[in-house]
Parts: C-alpha cells; sequence; structure tokens
C-alpha cells in the first residue's frame, strides 16, 4: 500500500477517491517510564523509551489506517496526518495517542 503526506503520486493518476481513513493508538506509559523521562527532561538527553513508545504507536495507527483503505478496496493512502497527543488519565498515569488520518484512493 502506498502512503504519503503529499496529495497526489508522481507518475500515477488517481481513478477512484474511496474516502477519509483512520487509524488511531493509545498505548499507556508506566510509572517507571514516566520516573526516568522526568529525569531526562531534568539533566537533559532523549529518552529511548518514549521513543520507542512514540514509533509502534506510529506504526500501529498506519497500519490501522491502511488496513481501513485496503477494506475499501484502495490501493494508497494520500494526504497522510499524523498527530501525537498525551492524555492524562489522572494522577501520574497517562497515555499516549497517535491518530493517522488520509484519503484512500485507487491509483493506475
Amino acid at each position: 500500500m502506498i502512503t504519503s503526506t503529499t496529495n497526489s503520486i508522481e507518475a500515477r493518476q488517481i481513478v477512484e477517491y474511496k474516502g477519509i481513513v483512520t487509524g488511531e493508538a493509545i498505548l499507556g506509559t508506566n510509572i517507571f517510564r514516566d520516573f526516568f523521562a522526568g529525569i531526562r527532561d531534568i539533566v537533559g538527553g532523549r529518552s529511548g523509551a518514549y521513543e520507542k513508545s512514540l514509533r509502534e504507536a506510529r506504526e500501529i495507527a498506519l497500519a490501522e489506517m491502511q488496513d481501513e483503505a485496503a477494506r475499501q478496496g484502495a490501493n494508497a493512502v494520500i494526504g497522510v496526518d499524523l498527530d501525537y497527543e498525551n492524555i492524562s488519565a489522572g494522577g501520574s498515569s497517562s497515555m499516549l495517542m497517535v491518530s493517522a488520518s488520509g484519503t484512500a484512493v485507487v491509483l493506475r
């Protein structure tokens, strides 16, 4: 499945628009990851655990979006947009949400 943030695919013609497709992933973060990320925030540096979670959530959201497009008979998704949100679940726990949306199309 071709997936692109652009509104067209070079050298390919869009022959049918199937509609908007979406995919979402919500992953919980745990207290230890939050704790170590907080330390990284103070001393600087990257948080490998959060980066891994973001990557995993993005891959899930994109796969769900592509699956929905395939169910509609599309062979590509164009105009893809990714959104990231941190959802507080109260207290010290939080959830990471990634949503992907785009337009399912049939390319020739």
